[in-house]
C-alpha cells in the first residue's frame, strides 16, 4: 500500500520562469537541507523541516546558470556551472558568487554528480567523465569525445555499487536510443542499443532508474504513456562492441499518450514507482504511485495548477513545481502485498488524495499467462463500495455543508461538536478545508465574517499558513489583532512580507483600538508596567551587563555622550508603548521566523515614527535584560537577548537614513551608539585581563615543582 501526504509549498518565492526552467533539487550534506537551483542565475538553500531558506547565491547579470548545483560531500563545499563551462565553488559563508573560486574548463559540462562515499564526478557533453580532483588539478586538460556526432544526451545518474561509484546516461540520435554505463571500479565503458517495442512509439519522454548488485534497471516512460523496462549489466563479460537489451512492458497507459510534455517518473522501491502527467487526454495533471508487482494504482493527487513535467524524491518526500512555487509531497511506501495492492489494507489517507486499485489486464501487459481479470465482478465491488460509503457521509462533510447555508452561531455550536470528536488521520487536511469554506463564504458575503469559529480552528494547532494562505490576508483586511497574534504564534511557514505587514498594524493601530481587544498577555505584565525608577534615578550612569562605564576606563568614547546620562535613564524609565501593544511586539513578532535576506525590502516600507516606535521598544528590552545577571527577559516564552539584538540590526539597517534625519529618534540613536562604545570598552578591558590570566595559568601548570608551603607575589601590570 502507498500513500501520498498533503503537500506543503517550500518555496514563497515563484521559480522556473528562468529559460531553463528549473534546473534541479539536490540533497546538500545535511539530510534535511536542499539545493534549489533555477534556470535562470539563482541557487537557493533550503531547509525542509523549517520550510524557508538558510542561503541564496546568485551569478552576475549576463551569466546563466547550466546545471544543477550539488553538494561535495567530502567537503561541504557546493559546486555550480554557469555558461557551460565555468565550474564555481563555495561554502555556506559566501556570499558573492563572483568572488569564490572559479575554473574555466575546455569543453562544455552536462552534469556535476555527486554522491554520498565518492568525489563529485563531471559528465561532459560529448560522454567523457572526470572526477572533480583531476579537474581542478588541470581545468584546461584536453576532453576526449566518447559519444558520436549528432548523439545528445538525454538523462544521466550515479549509483554506488561495492563502494564504488557507476555512472548512467542514455544518448539519442535520430530516434534512437543508447545507454552508455561507466565503471569506476575496472575503469570500463560500455554502450548498449536499447532495442524497441513493436506496439510502443519511438519517443520517450523520461527516464528513472534503479540498481543492484548486477543490474541497473533502467525505466522509461514512452509517448504512448506506458512504461518499459530494459535490465542493463553492470559487469560486462567481455569487450563488445554491438551490445542490446530489449526493453519489456511493466505498466501499460499510466499517462495520456497525448501528453507532449508535464510528464516524469521516479523509482521509489523495488515495487512502487511515481508518475507525473495527466492519466486522460482532457484530465488534470496527477502525481500517482503505482504498484509496479501488482500491476495497480495505489493513488493519486490531482494538481490543478500544473506542472513543469519535472519529479524528484528524497528520503520520504516527493518534490515538483506545481505553478510556480515548489511543492514538497511527503509519501509512504509499506511491504508490497496482494491485500495492499488491492486496496484491504486498512490504511488512512488524505481528502485530496484517491486511493482505489486500478487493474491492469496482466496476460496483454507481461504475458505471464495469469488469466484475464472478471472485470464485471470487479465493477460490482467498487459499486457496491461506492454505494457504501455514500450512505453515511462523515462529520466533516455535513460541517461543511453548514457551513455554506447556515448562520455564525450555529457553525460555531456545530464546529464544537466536531472538533470534540476523536482526531482521523487527515484531521488537518479537513480542517484545512473548513477554513477554506468559511472564507469562501466570507469572500461571498461581507458581512458573514466568523471570527469566533475561525480562532477555535488555529486553535487547533495543525494549520499553517501554505495550507490556508487566505485566513491571514482577510486578518489584515480586518485588522484584526487578535487572528493575526494567533497566526503568527502558530504558523511556522508565514512568509516575510505577511511578517512585515503585522508588524506595520501592530504599530499603526489605535490605543482605543486595542483596548476593546482581547489579546494574549502572556508574561507583559511582568515587566511592563513595573519598573525600578527609583533604581533608576539613583544611578549615575547606564549599567552595562554589570559593568559601570567610566570616562576613564575608555577615553576614546565621546564626552558628548556622557554629560546626559540622567536623560537617557529617564527616557528608558518605562515602557514606550502601551501593554497590548508590548504583547504583539513581544509575543508574536520577535518570534517570528524570517530572513534577512527575504524581510529586510519589506522593513523599508515601514514608516519612520513607527520603525522609531519599534526601536524604542528594542531598546527596553535590551534595558530590561540587563537588569539581572541571566540576561533575560522574565516570563515562559521571552525573546532572547539575540532575538533583541537581531532585530534592532535589521530596522537600522533597513531604515538608518530615514531615521537619522528625524529628531524624535536623535537622542535614541545617540543612546544606541553610546551602547556599542561602551561594549568595545568592555571587550578591550577583558582583553587586557585575558593576558594576565593566561601568565596566572602558566604559573599553576609550574606549582608541582613547589614545596608544601610557599609565598609568592604577583604583580600585574
Amino acid at each position: 500500500m502507498a500513500a501520498l501526504e498533503e503537500g506543503f509549498t517550500l518555496s514563497a518565492v515563484p521559480l522556473g520562469a528562468g529559460p531553463n526552467g528549473l534546473l534541479g533539487v539536490e540533497q546538500s550534506d545535511k539530510t534535511d537541507q536542499f539545493l534549489v537551483t533555477d534556470g535562470g542565475r539563482t541557487v537557493i538553500l533550503y531547509k525542509v523541516s523549517d520550510q524557508k531558506p538558510l542561503g541564496s547565491w546568485s551569478v552576475k547579470q549576463g551569466q546563466i546558470i547550466t546545471c544543477p548545483a550539488v553538494c561535495n560531500f567530502q567537503t561541504g563545499e557546493f559546486i555550480v556551472v554557469h555558461d557551460n563551462k565555468v565550474l564555481r565553488i563555495w561554502n555556506n559563508e559566501d556570499v558573492n558568487l563572483d568572488k569564490v573560486f572559479k575554473a574555466t574548463l575546455s569543453a562544455e559540462i552536462y552534469r556535476v554528480h555527486s554522491i554520498q562515499g565518492t568525489e563529485p564526478l563531471v559528465l561532459f557533453k560529448e560522454g567523457a567523465v572526470r572526477g572533480l580532483e583531476a579537474l581542478l588539478a588541470e581545468p584546461q586538460q584536453k576532453i576526449e569525445t566518447v559519444i558520436s556526432d549528432d548523439e545528445v544526451i538525454k538523462w544521466t545518474k550515479v549509483f554506488m555499487v561495492f563502494r564504488h561509484p557507476v555512472l548512467i546516461f542514455i544518448t539519442e540520435k535520430h530516434g534512437n536510443y543508447f545507454a552508455y554505463v561507466q565503471t569506476f571500479s575496472s575503469r570500463t565503458l560500455s554502450k548498449y542499443t536499447l532495442l524497441l517495442g513493436q506496439e510502443e512509439k519511438s519517443v520517450i519522454q523520461n527516464f528513472t532508474a534503479s540498481v543492484d548488485r548486477k543490474f541497473i534497471s533502467l525505466m522509461s516512460l514512452s509517448a504512448d504513456g506506458c512504461i518499459y523496462e530494459a535490465l542493463i549489466p553492470i559487469h560486462t563479460s567481455g569487450p563488445e562492441k554491438n551490445q542490446t537489451v530489449v526493453r519489456s512492458l511493466v505498466l501499460r497507459t499510466v499517462v495520456s499518450g497525448n501528453a507532449r510534455s508535464g510528464v516524469a517518473l521516479a523509482v521509489l522501491d523495488h515495487d512502487h514507482i511515481a508518475v507525473l502527467g495527466p492519466p486522460l487526454p482532457a484530465s488534470k495533471e496527477c502525481l500517482s504511485i503505482w504498484n509496479t508487482k501488482f500491476q495497480t494504482l495505489q493513488t493519486s493527487k490531482e494538481l490543478p495548477q500544473g506542472t513543469s513535467g519535472q519529479l524528484w524524491y528524497y528520503g520520504e518526500n516527493l518534490f515538483i513545481l506545481h505553478g510556480k512555487f515548489l511543492t514538497v509531497i511527503p509519501y509512504k511506501c509499506e511491504v508490497s502485498s496482494l491485500a495492499g495492492a488491492l486496496g484491504k489494507l486498512k490504511h488512512s489517507q488524505d481528502p485530496g488524495t484517491h486511493t482505489a486499485p486500478h487493474f491492469v489486464n496482466w496476460e496483454t501487459s507481461r504475458g505471464y499467462g495469469f488469466g484475464s481479470q472478471n472485470l464485471e465482478q470487479s465493477k460490482r465491488i467498487l459499486r457496491r463500495r461506492k454505494i457504501e460509503v455514500s450512505v453515511q457521509p462523515p462529520a466533516s462533510e455535513q460541517l461543511l455543508s453548514m457551513i455554506k447555508k447556515d448562520s455564525e452561531k450555529h457553525i460555531e455550536v456545530e464546529l464544537c461538536k466536531f472538533l470534540a470528536i476523536k482526531r482521523t488521520p487527515d484531521f488537518h487536511t479537513v480542517i484545512g478545508d473548513i477554513v477554506f469554506e468559511l472564507l469562501e463564504r466570507h469572500k461571498a458575503e461581507p458581512p458573514f465574517y466568523p471570527r469566533n469559529s475561525l480562532v477555535q480552528l488555529i486553535q487547533t494547532h495543525v494549520l499553517s499558513y501554505s495550507l490556508c494562505p487566505c485566513l491571514m490576508e482577510v486578518a489584515l483586511e480586518k485588522t484584526d489583532v487578535q487572528m493575526l497574534q494567533l497566526c503568527l504564534q502558530q504558523f511556522p511557514d508565514i512568509p516575510e512580507s505577511i511578517t512585515c505587514a503585522c508588524l506595520k498594524v501592530f504599530l499603526s493601530i489605535s490605543d482605543d483600538s486595542l483596548r476593546e481587544t482581547e489579546i494574549n498577555m502572556e508574561s507583559v505584565s511582568d515587566y511592563s508596567d513595573s519598573v525600578q525608577e527609583e533604581k533608576m534615578d539613583e544611578q549615575t550612569g547606564i549599567l552595562q551587563n554589570g559593568f559601570n562605564l567610566d570616562k576613564r576606563n575608555c577615553d576614546n568614547c565621546d564626552r558628548k555622550l556622557n554629560q546626559k546620562p540622567q536623560a537617557a535613564a529617564e527616557e528608558t524609565a518605562s515602557c514606550p508603548v502601551t501593554p497590548k501593544r508590548a504583547a504583539l511586539l513581544r509575543n508574536a513578532i520577535l518570534h517570528s521566523a524570517y530572513s534577512e535576506m527575504f524581510l529586510l525590502p519589506h522593513l523599508k516600507d515601514i514608516p519612520a515614527q513607527h520603525v522609531t516606535l519599534f526601536l524604542q521598544y528594542l531598546y527596553f528590552l535590551y534595558l530590561k535584560c540587563n537588569e539581572n545577571a541571566t540576561m533575560t527577559l522574565p516570563g515562559l516564552h521571552p525573546p532572547t537577548l539575540n532575538q533583541i539584538m537581531d532585530w534592532i540590526c535589521l530596522l537600522l539597517d533597513a531604515n538608518f537614513t530615514v531615521v537619522v534625519m528625524i529628531p524624535e529618534a536623535k537622542r535614541l540613536l545617540l543612546s544606541l551608539y553610546k551602547f556599542v562604545k561602551s561594549q568595545i570598552c568592555i571587550c578591550s578591558e577583558l582583553n587586557k585581563i585575558e593576558v594576565s590570566f593566561r601568565e596566572l595559568q602558566k604559573l599553576n601548570q609550574e606549582k608541582n615543582n613547589r614545596e608544601l608551603y610557599s609565598i609568592e607575589v604577583l604583580e600585574l601590570f
